[in-house]
């Protein structure tokens, strides 16, 4: 027995504070699982930011109904974690106004997708008929019992990324993205070779003049997702190469959508197949290679890579 059920409407602000805390925890847990760094106490303050053009300590104070003192915590919390800058009043220079950084306005992009499948999954979990507020708890708490909460919204938002993706092709406005997505994965995995640095700083004149193909994953407006289709000397081989995804946007898939799509496009152009160089510290990219059929051969003495210890081909003849 739910003590708290049992004393009824004498324990409404203890039931509150209890699904408060769980529902932090919940969404906590679907933050963690896209790898976005923020925390969900700091919601309130950072939304009145991201929807003002400059606010100011008194007026989200006003807009919150919370203590001074409470929005002055969050507010130095946000600064700390870089989202948030003050700036002096263009008609008080005594007043500050805060603005989203541009850290905070990158998070914003990235979290908004999440928001909306929050905010659908809660719709569904309160929309409930009852005669009281307590009846109503019960309800809810008994629903989030039975069905979890961060699961559900993590399954929501998930469909929404993948309705929300698309496939480009290479255009110059891109080189920037393709650049800095292979610079962080190498950077995160293993180390910046002269050999990455030069084609990586080029890709027009190293890949796409040279009868190469480039493509991107967009989420929306944003480039979340790259990978490349270079010619190599084995005429009508090329290597799939240089594929990254943005650290906030993996495990969504995105890299198994990317070879797929480069496997479609190599079969309807009609290449003889694929190659690829990696590394076997990589154990979850080797499996996904091996899964669309990728088989290992072995690696030339002088491999363009000297982080590749493992060289696959996939052939369509």
């Amino acid at each position: 027995m739910d003590a708290l059920i049992g004393f009824g409407e004498l324990s409404l602000g203890s039931r509150l504070k209890r699904i408060s805390e769980f529902m932090m925890k919940e969404t906590q847990t679907v933050y963690d699982y896209f790898n976005i760094d923020f925390d969900p106490y700091l919601f309130p303050v950072y939304k009145i930011i991201s929807n003002k053009n400059g606010v100011t300590n008194t007026e989200i104070c006003e807009s919150i109904k919370l203590t001074q003192p409470a929005i002055t915590q969050t507010i130095n919390r946000l600064e700390k974690k870089g989202l948030i800058i003050a700036k002096a009043d263009s008609l008080d220079k005594r007043k500050k106004k805060i603005y989203l950084s541009k850290n905070g306005e990158r998070l914003l992009i990235d979290i908004s997708p999440v928001w909306e499948s929050i905010d659908a999954i809660i719709k569904e979990y309160t929309y409930l008929s009852s005669t009281s507020l307590i009846q109503h708890l019960n309800t809810l708490e008994k629903k989030l019992n039975e069905k979890s909460l961060s699961e559900t919204i993590i399954k929501k938002a998930e469909m929404n990324i993948a309705n929300r993706l698309q496939i480009i092709n290479y255009e110059n406005q891109y080189a920037k993205d393709f650049y800095e997505l292979n610079i962080e994965w190498l950077k995160t995995y293993f180390y910046v070779e002269p050999y990455d640095e030069e084609v990586l700083s080029k890709p027009k004149t190293y890949i796409i003049n040279k009868g190469g193909h480039i493509f991107f994953t967009k989420l929306d407006t944003t480039v979340v997702g790259t990978v490349a289709l270079m010619p190599t000397n084995d005429t009508g081989v090329f290597e799939l190469t240089k594929m990254a995804v943005s650290p906030n946007h993996r495990g969504h898939k995105i890299g198994q959508q990317l070879m797929q799509y480069c496997i479609d496009f190599a079969k309807e152009q009609g290449f003889k197949g694929l190659m690829l160089y990696s590394n076997t510290i990589l154990e979850n990219a080797i499996y996904i290679y091996r899964k669309y059929g990728f088989i290992e051969i072995p690696v030339e003495a002088e491999s363009p890579y000297k982080r590749s210890n493992i060289k696959m081909e996939l052939n369509f003849e």
